[in-house]
């Protein structure tokens, strides 16, 4: 019991931040913001709910979900690893009964490895094979191997359905008027999750689709 109590809120605190990210990078990007909405309200069209076979048509949602993990993976630091036996990394001999830590947000934000690692670009992922299912280790919010997390396909789906939402329903203003580069991005890092150090505070404005006119 105590377990799955653990995972419940490891898995909810984690989306949530994941979210609240996404949205505060689209609102930074007023042509992404659009384009996002309107591929959710093309897809959902008058439809009173959406359902899971609308948000495996929406590309661009998927691809802005990657790039907020890319960007803002909410655990930096992966699950510690333990060495059985020696290992050499480049130039480094690693004894074993070492603990590793991988830090997935500077991979994820290696000039090396990404064009434009700074830069929120869910174009980025339209029609490339990258995914973050373990396979490409440039790209590892989730970790990879046995040890990847469990829940990482139950908390993508929890993250696309509940953005499509927020996009569809409601447009989003700042507080006062604000612009997208008035948007506070600093960091509060935690001992696991990396939240935003000044909290998201929008003003939903109700979007009413045509059936409800």
């Amino acid at each position: 019991m105590g377990i799955n109590k653990y995972m419940f809120v490891g898995g909810t605190d984690t989306s949530s931040a994941t979210m609240e990210w996404a949205i505060t990078e689209l609102k930074k990007n007023p042509t992404k913001i659009r384009k996002a909405q309107e591929e959710v309200r093309r897809v959902v069209g008058n439809k009173y709910g959406i359902d899971q076979e609308d948000i495996d048509q929406m590309d661009y949602l998927k691809c802005v979900a990657k790039e907020t993990l890319r960007l803002h993976p909410p655990v930096p630091f992966l699950v510690p690893r333990e060495l059985n036996k020696s290992s050499r990394l480049g130039s480094y001999d690693i004894p074993p009964k070492t603990r590793v830590f991988i830090n997935a947000w500077a991979i994820q934000r290696d000039p090396k490895l990404w064009d434009r690692p700074e830069e929120f670009l869910p174009e980025r992922f339209v029609d490339s094979p990258i995914d973050f299912k373990g396979n490409d280790f440039q790209f590892i919010p989730f970790g990879a191997g046995q040890r990847s997390c469990p829940g990482m396909l139950f908390g993508v789906i929890q993250v696309e359905y509940a953005l499509a939402n927020l996009l569809y329903w409601f447009d989003w203003k700042l507080v006062g008027g604000a612009g997208g580069n008035d948007l506070d991005m600093s960091v509060a890092y935690g001992l696991v999750i990396m939240h935003m150090k000044i909290r998201l505070q929008f003003v939903p404005v109700t979007h009413s689709p045509a059936f409800l006119k």
